[in-house]
């Protein structure tokens, strides 16, 4: 692999990650904040390292990201998906396995946009026959 720093874009609901890998010690660097500091959770910091320890290089590459939009849980996702896509970019031997665990593919769900006549997405006003 190069060592250059490789690029890649990730999204999830409405969160788009723009994320920077490059060789290094395993550092994750999330909007100027490490990953502990910026995701509180514990499982939010897990997701987000999903792609790289699948592959079992979560110590030879340093993460930097920057993410807008969404809650936490869409901005971690939205990491691993950037994550996953720079991995291939840099050894695209990589992709059979990150493709079937489900790291490369687009997560499309959105919220439903609300519609007119209607309270939200789906539910309706009461219905009162007379």
């Amino acid at each position: 692999m190069p060592e250059a720093k490789i690029y890649a874009t990730g999204k999830r609901k409405t969160a788009v990650a723009r994320v920077w890998i490059a060789p290094g010690t395993g550092l994750y660097t999330i909007n100027g904040r490490t990953s502990d500091d910026y995701f509180v959770r514990e499982t939010n910091r897990m997701i987000m390292r999903q792609s790289l320890e699948l592959l079992e290089v979560a110590d030879q590459f340093d993460v930097i990201a920057t993410v807008a939009g969404g809650g936490h849980s869409a901005q971690a996702e939205a990491v691993r998906h950037g994550i996953a896509r720079a991995l291939i970019e840099g050894d695209a031997e990589r992709r059979p396995t990150l493709k079937r665990a489900g790291f490369l593919t687009r997560d499309a769900r959105k919220k439903e946009r609300k519609k007119y006549g209607q309270p939200g997405a789906r539910k309706r006003f009461q219905y009162s026959k007379r």
